[in-house]
């Protein structure tokens, strides 16, 4: 069985690039939502002319037509300045993800120094507290122009002419989320770029001319970056961004900002619903009107029915509307979006048999929901197909292959990953699912699979129960098979405690609590169960958590919580970073009196 989206409407422009221009002529522009809540506005022609200046500057510093250039910027102008300067001067922005953790530093680092190698990006640009803290990656990594401040790019005045770009060339290198495996560089050609942005105004404004979008997502990841920033650019419209740090910190930031700015559209993970509706409390929200959000689109990670009603009950007085919730399905290898909810009507979930499923891959009614994420979006199509790459009817699981003209191009520098993932022009993206009644429900990734008494059994599955366990922290618990304790393969929860709760005497008690609450929700009770420290859990950019390598480390005994984050410990890292870039510049200095000689 193939669902097939509709066709895809004549392409305004050949690349998103050659919208620009004219997009600086629109009179709307983007709003930076700070901490407090002020803002700083900077229309679109302002936000050209600063790209068209920083374009300048990277090609006068060698950046030629082709080369990528390493982003590592939080959300702020600098990074608007940055991503589409790159592209005013025929460069292919890299968005990496800024130091989010700083208790991981080292890992950190050289999770950079891979991604800016694997990239092969020829420079790097950050500025602020974030280059200060970079040198150990600059120094492993050696891009050839080495690592400029963003700051230091836009002060110069000259500009350069857009430089338009063919379809058919790389437009941007964005990485994976890495919560299988580490993140991937996966290549974009314009023309995949410009037939999403197509793709999603279909779905998002088929008879509107403007939305005003409102975002905290970050600008690295492919939601943030794709759906929000670059849609409302090249489109374009006005566009609100909160940093993701002050989202967390602040959750009632994001629907002020939507109030306050009578944002149309916004996006988020699902952890983000519930993180609003037990966090937000009702004084925040006191007279505002969310009335005019008609798309909260939902996606990301897997979709939890219980966690939107409650969102759509706590919001219920601020006049938001349960069928604004569109839950959707993508990943970054198909550039963004791959299937869209029907808006309109609250999300429809189907309660399944989750031992069925395992054993028989077929769909029979149980008591886990599992949550449609629709219909392929315009110009893409879904197969669901067994190992063997057969074709599967309706109500059977299988994984999840997807084709269409915003498919990437493959992994950069890695054909054997491209060859594994692209085979005869269908992406075979990891995900389990079924379909029923023309819609798509994942079930979850093939490498989270936990194999218990020969049944291949989802990890979300073990891992929702876990979600009101008092003691535990909500969504920070992982389930995986593992040998540990025992022959064969059994069921191994990793849970972290709940913040002020001590390691001590209630751990026999919590321990219990997690056997017997996975036991009542599935039929299996875990055979070994460990309590960690809040933030010991490895996560991706995006924040997704990574079983597998949790699992690594646990074997490794390398499973441990963050160092504690002081102003020494700060210190300390940024005149380490010093070191790193004076000695990255005496190998640049080397390397160019070698080319001499």
């Amino acid at each position: 069985m193939i669902l097939a989206g509709p066709s895809l409407p004549p392409a305004r422009w050949p690349t998103l690039v050659h919208a620009l221009e004219r997009a600086a002529r629109d009179p709307s522009g983007v709003t930076f939502v700070g901490l407090d809540e002020r803002e700083v506005v900077v229309p679109w022609g302002e936000v050209f002319d600063r790209a068209a200046r920083t374009g300048a500057a990277l090609a006068a510093r060698g950046v030629s037509p082709g080369d990528r250039v390493a982003i590592v910027l939080r959300t702020e102008p600098a990074f608007l300045d940055a991503f589409l300067g790159a592209w005013w001067c025929g460069a292919v922005p890299v968005p990496l993800y800024p130091p989010v953790r700083l208790g991981r530093m080292e890992e950190y680092l050289v999770a950079t120094a891979r991604m800016i190698s694997a990239s092969g990006a020829r420079m790097v640009v950050s500025s602020g507290a974030t280059r200060r803290l970079l040198g150990g990656a600059v120094e492993r990594a050696r891009p050839a122009l080495g690592c400029e401040d963003a700051g230091r790019l836009l002060a110069g005045r000259e500009r350069t002419r857009l430089r338009l770009p063919s379809p058919d060339d790389l437009g941007l290198v964005q990485f994976s989320s890495g919560s299988t495996v580490d993140p991937k560089p996966v290549a974009l050609t314009h023309a995949a770029l410009r037939t999403m942005a197509d793709a999603l105004v279909c779905e998002t404004r088929p008879d509107r001319s403007s939305d005003a979008l409102v975002s905290w997502l970050p600008l690295y990841h492919d939601m943030g970056l794709v759906g929000c920033l670059l849609g409302a650019a090249t489109y374009p419209g006005p566009l609100v961004l909160i940093a993701p740090e002050h989202f967390l910190a602040r959750p009632a930031l994001w629907p002020r900002a939507i109030a306050r700015h009578r944002g149309t559209i916004s996006a988020a993970p699902a952890f983000a619903y519930a993180y609003v509706a037990d966090r937000v409390r009702p004084a925040d929200l006191e007279g505002l009107s969310l009335s005019s959000w008609r798309l909260a689109l939902n996606g990301a990670e897997p979709i939890s029915g219980e966690a939107m009603r409650r969102f759509a009950f706590r919001l219920a007085p601020q006049g938001f509307d349960p069928g604004a919730l569109v839950p959707v399905y993508g990943l970054s290898e198909a550039t963004l979006a791959v299937t869209f909810s029907r808006p309109g009507r609250p999300p429809m979930g189907r309660h399944v048999d989750p031992v069925r499923l395992a054993r028989d891959g077929e769909v029979v009614p149980g008591d886990r929901e599992v949550i449609s994420v629709g219909s392929p979006v315009p110009g893409a199509e879904v197969a669901l197909r067994d190992d063997e790459g057969a074709e599967l009817g309706e109500g059977r699981l299988g994984r999840i292959w997807v084709r269409g003209p915003a498919l990437m191009r493959g992994y950069l520098g890695d054909a054997a990953a491209t060859e594994r993932t692209l085979k005869g022009g269908w992406l075979d993206t990891g995900d389990l699912g079924f379909v029923i009644g023309g819609e798509l429900y994942v079930h979850g990734r093939v490498k989270d699979i936990v194999v218990i008494r020969g049944a291949n059994r989802s990890a979300g599955e073990f891992e929702e129960p876990l979600a009101a366990v008092p003691g535990l922290r909500p969504g920070c618990a992982v389930a995986v098979g593992s040998s540990e304790g025992g022959e064969g393969e059994a069921l191994l929860i990793l849970a972290e405690r709940a913040r002020g709760i001590p390691a001590g005497e209630g751990d026999v008690a919590l321990l219990s609590e997690v056997r017997r609450v996975v036991l009542e929700a599935t039929g299996v009770e875990p055979r070994v169960v460990h309590l960690l420290e809040p933030g010991t859990l490895p996560r991706t950019s995006s924040g997704k958590l990574r079983r597998g390598e949790a699992l690594r480390q646990l074997r490794a005994g390398t499973l441990k919580p963050p160092s504690k984050v002081t102003a020494l410990r700060l210190a300390a890292l940024a005149a380490r970073s010093r070191l790193s870039y004076a000695r990255a510049r005496r190998g640049e200095r080397t390397g160019e009196e070698d080319q001499d000689r």
